[in-house]
């Protein structure tokens, strides 16, 4: 695994008439015109440390997981100026960094938060040495961590062996400086192996989350909320199609999403939330301008309240995942 990364810059300014990454239209543009295809993602069967980590953690997620989160935490160095952070690194330099990191988009602080300086004192590790995490629920449920190639191995077998905090009865990759909460999984019985997944995970980005199914219209926004609707509301729930899978990549200044490829009803669900009872925080001031692209199935919005982004993905209430109704 890579050190902290120094190379890394994340998305330009979004525009809203037309991105450079392909996404177009605000909500009062006419019908798209739809782009060629794109070549599908291939399968990510084995792990490979040179791949985006939402990317590169697939092959350790097993079939049985139905969502993913992944935080990056070499990108979130570089976005807040603490690119060469580690635990050899001085402590308010790392206090500081913690601080500003969780009035990020971040989705974790860290799974070894809370054994932080049990690790430092003892082993000579910590959670700065970690570069990316992942987490997943589900039938199958678990965790992986990366850490520097400068990281000895042997203080995080030495961690594992002494049960400390989550670190009890991991699995150590030391060739890989993986560790994960269980052995992972065959490729061929891994979230790698499906090419609907690869295709929502690897772009660059401060925290991902993946969920293999759409939300329950009251689970976004309120028990009861869905026989309430008026006529346009239940008009617009209605025209958008199935979803089986979406992804979040929060960053710096932008959000993208994942809607996986040919999505006619990209635009319809982009104007979800204009049209919707509001969610607490409301989507709309922690996500705004948002643009689509149907044939990739592609949203973007501009960040306007990370931390607010940040709660609303954990919660899963965001309107653009909803499923369709036909009530």
């Amino acid at each position: 695994m890579k050190g902290a990364r120094t190379g890394r810059t994340w998305l330009g300014a979004l525009v809203c008439a037309t991105l450079v990454t392909g996404l177009t239209a605000c909500s009062d543009d006419p019908e798209p015109v739809y782009q060629d295809d794109t070549a599908p993602q291939a399968v990510v069967r084995e792990y490979d440390a040179s791949l985006e980590p939402s990317a590169a953690v697939l092959s350790l997620v097993p079939s049985g997981a139905t969502s993913l989160t992944v935080t990056d935490f070499d990108q979130l160095r570089l976005v807040l100026g603490f690119g060469s952070l580690d635990s050899t690194s001085p402590p308010e330099e790392s206090e500081t960094f913690w601080r500003r990191a969780g009035r990020t988009a971040t989705l974790s602080l860290g799974l070894l938060r809370d054994v932080d300086e049990q690790l430092r004192a003892d082993f000579g590790f910590s959670r700065d040495d970690v570069a990316w995490e992942a987490s997943w629920e589900g039938e199958q449920s678990g965790w992986a961590l990366a850490f520097h190639d400068s990281v000895p191995m042997r203080a995080v077998q030495r961690a594992v062996r002494a049960g400390v905090g989550p670190l009890r009865g991991a699995v150590v990759d030391a060739d890989r400086h993986l560790v994960t909460s269980a052995r992972p999984p065959a490729g061929d019985q891994s979230w790698g192996a499906v090419p609907e997944m690869a295709a929502l995970t690897g772009r660059e980005a401060i925290s991902t989350f993946v969920d293999r199914s759409c939300r329950d219209f009251d689970d976004v926004f309120g028990d009861g909320m869905e026989a309430s609707l008026a006529k346009a509301p239940k008009a617009a729930l209605r025209a958008i199609d199935e979803l089986e899978a979406w992804s979040v990549a929060l960053g710096a200044e932008l959000v993208t999403v994942q809607l996986g490829p040919d999505r006619g009803d990209a635009f319809d669900r982009v104007r979800l939330a204009d049209v919707m009872p509001r969610t607490d925080p409301d989507f709309g001031t922690v996500m705004d301008r948002g643009v689509a692209d149907p044939s990739s199935g592609r949203l973007g919005y501009t960040l306007r309240d990370p931390r607010g982004a940040a709660q609303l993905t954990k919660a899963r209430q965001l309107p653009f995942a909803v499923c369709r109704s036909l009530g």
